[in-house]
């Protein structure tokens, strides 16, 4: 009898268990880290050699902050964008190394520089 009773209760419960995950109505799904490329100032249209200053001078000042114990311990997550940017900037170096502008990086570089000063500050 209570075995029954127990399977009936299982066959009852198991299409709500099924359906849990859809039951959450203020679902928001993450933001994106940079919301629109065409906030960046590094921007293809630019000659490829002030890119590479650009470039080049965000990802030293990262590689500084990445390799400094005042941010490595830290509790503000300024280390981990100075990380961040270091590849992002050094992916987009690598690209104009060979002429080629690519938005993305110059994007995501901007992006991830201008989060490492906020967290700095």
């Amino acid at each position: 009898m209570i075995r029954s009773m127990l399977a009936g209760a299982m066959v009852a419960l198991m299409p709500l268990s099924g359906f849990a995950a859809d039951l959450i109505v203020d679902y928001a799904p993450a933001t994106r880290q940079c919301t629109e490329l065409s906030q960046s100032s590094l921007t293809v249209e630019q000659d490829v050699s002030t890119l590479t200053k650009e470039v080049v001078s965000r990802m030293d000042e990262a590689i500084a902050v990445a390799d400094d114990p005042r941010w490595i311990y830290s509790t503000r997550p300024a280390f981990v964008w100075a990380s961040e940017t270091k590849v992002a900037c050094g992916k987009a170096y690598g690209y104009l190394q060979s002429n080629w502008r690519d938005e993305d990086y110059l994007a995501k570089c901007d992006c991830f520089y201008a989060k490492m000063h906020h967290f700095m500050n």
